[in-house]
């Protein structure tokens, strides 16, 4: 009886991986969440930089995922596109930066014969990507705060369907793209998102009714954008997009909810607030 209680007790392989994963994800947060804040706080060319280096860095997992790495001059000509790009918009040359945007994609679909279409898709998820994070940002009066309101949702929204779902469990979302993920995770990271705008709107930083209906948008676009790009992963029989974020994978695999998020509310906003004042279309009602 002794020792059936003993290997009972003892934790099995698959929980020791688990919670090994966990800490894991927990540390490189802890590291991550306060260096993206800070320099999203300085705004300016440092974001635009990160932006870039991201945005190239998901269109370089992109072709890997997709099988289409192996063509250098695809991968050359959409990373060099995305970095001229982003140095236009560091330099607020907006304009420039849809020019050199544009002809990255055609030289991107010109070049690309085998899988065309996938190569083309992928350069303009990570061009959207970072042209939309810089618009956000780009309100000095605003961004920050719309900015921020994006990233937390997006954070809080993938926190509590990671912890909701490990508790509750029940029926699968969508078992065939995403096995791991259920309803019960879905509506937790939903509801952790309305508790973030209700801290904004606590703090006097916009508006109770649009803020709570802005995450709640949000929210739904981030879990949207996750299962995209399990969608993507599982069509190519691919796990992990890369190793580059320790206990994360790749940079697809954290930013996917993101890139969806920030797309929206880049496009939302600017239709609120104009080019230069898609923070205050978000934030200003």
């Amino acid at each position: 009886m002794t020792e059936v209680n003993q290997e009972q007790a003892a934790p099995t392989p698959a929980a020791d991986t688990g919670s090994r994963n966990l800490v894991m994800r927990a540390a490189t947060a802890l590291v991550l969440a306060p260096l993206a804040i800070g320099i999203a706080y300085a705004g300016g060319w440092a974001w635009a930089a990160l932006a870039t280096a991201v945005a190239v860095g998901l269109y370089i997992e992109w072709l890997s995922v997709v099988g289409a790495i192996g063509d250098r001059r695809v991968a050359a000509a959409g990373s060099v596109a995305l970095l001229l790009g982003g140095a236009a918009l560091a330099l607020g040359q907006g304009a420039l930066c849809i020019l050199v945007t544009v002809a990255g994609l055609v030289a991107v679909a010109a070049l690309n014969a085998e899988r065309r279409g996938w190569s083309v898709l992928g350069y303009g998820y990570a061009a959207a990507a970072l042209i939309a994070s810089v618009l956000v940002r780009l309100d000095p009066n605003d961004g920050f705060a719309a900015l921020i309101l994006v990233l937390l949702v997006v954070w809080v929204t993938d926190i509590g369907g990671y912890f909701a779902g490990r508790s509750i469990g029940g029926p699968k979302l969508w078992p065939r793209v995403s096995p791991k993920k259920t309803w019960a995770g879905a509506f937790g990271g939903f509801f952790g998102s309305l508790i973030v705008a209700s801290g904004f709107a606590a703090f006097g930083i916009g508006k109770w009714l649009p803020l709570l209906t802005l995450a709640a948008l949000l929210s739904v676009v981030s879990q949207l954008g996750d299962l995209f790009e399990s969608a993507v992963k599982r069509r190519f029989g691919v796990k992990d997009s890369s190793h580059i974020i320790p206990g994360h994978g790749g940079l697809l695999d954290r930013l996917d909810g993101y890139v969806a998020a920030i797309v929206v509310a880049a496009l939302f906003g600017v239709m609120r607030g104009a080019l230069d004042g898609a923070g205050r279309g978000l934030m200003v009602w």
